[in-house]
């Protein structure tokens, strides 16, 4: 028996909805800005955390709404 059978309390489970990442588009609207300007912030390191997925980038909308309130 494998371990994943003899624990299944240890098995990862993830909601495809409340563990799913963001888009640019995504946090453009729902930041109120231009996509072309998270590049920017990304690029000097001030805008909200975001991560590489192969090419794409994506942001956990936790950390976004978390610098959100941080910039009050």
């Amino acid at each position: 028996m494998s371990d994943d059978q003899e624990h299944p309390s240890s098995a990862i489970m993830l909601d495809p909805v409340k563990d799913r990442r963001w888009t640019p588009e995504e946090v453009s609207v729902f930041l109120g800005v231009p996509v072309p300007t998270l590049y920017q912030w990304r690029h000097k390191g001030i805008g909200p955390k975001s991560r590489r997925v192969g090419r794409h980038l994506r942001y956990k909308p936790d950390d976004v709404r978390a610098w959100f309130e941080d910039q009050a």
